[in-house]
């Protein structure tokens, strides 16, 4: 299957992820904070390369994918590169660089559940939210209970494992799995020309 294959596959299933999502939002009415990204400065975030293929592709239409990997090599920060933030005082609050093409994870996390050992559904949240919407998070735990649809981790990864089964089911540190992406298009097209209906947007 071929680069722009995959990438449209993945950015479909990101779309309908999104509505799921905002369906559930509506309901529950539970949102993150304007300005927080406290998430997305764990040191210790893990995702798949493949779901950064359409950031990563988006990069080598622009012609930004080898400079942006030589950073990515020369980067001694684990936390997200793509991730902005406000202040070098002040790294919980910002936000992503690009989040038209935010990857699976950073999609799911908050608004979707994982199962317990005794295969009940969960939600996987944060604790600002938990602590500053803790009535409404009460209101979507007893939702999920009694049925609430709600994006599931396990079956989102699944499904993008489906379009590629070895990069979608590796999982890296965050900043890894955006170099492995990058450098899956660029020897793509080391041998390939540049996908014509593409040249435009370049």
């Amino acid at each position: 299957m071929s680069i722009e294959s995959k990438v449209r596959r993945i950015e479909h299933l990101f779309d309908c992820l999104d509505s799921e999502i905002s369906k559930f939002q509506s309901q529950t009415t539970l949102h993150c904070i304007s300005g927080c990204g406290k998430c997305c400065t764990k040191p210790d975030v893990e995702a798949s390369p493949l779901e950064f293929l359409p950031w990563a592709f988006q990069l080598f239409l622009n012609k930004e994918a080898e400079i942006t990997l030589a950073e990515l090599n020369n980067r001694g920060n684990s936390i997200c590169y793509i991730y902005q933030p406000l202040s070098l005082l002040d790294s919980h609050s910002g936000s992503c660089g690009n989040y038209k093409y935010r990857g699976l994870i950073c999609r799911l996390f908050g608004y979707a559940a994982t199962k317990d050992k005794f295969g009940q559904l969960r939600l996987a949240t944060c604790k600002i939210i938990k602590e500053n919407q803790n009535a409404s998070y009460n209101r979507a735990e007893v939702a999920i209970g009694n049925g609430l649809d709600i994006p599931i981790f396990t079956d989102y990864y699944m499904k993008l494992s489906q379009i590629d089964f070895k990069l979608g089911n590796t999982i890296l540190p965050i900043n890894q799995a955006l170099k492995v992406a990058i450098e899956e298009v660029l020897h793509y097209y080391t041998y390939r020309p540049f996908p014509r209906k593409y040249k435009k947007a370049s």
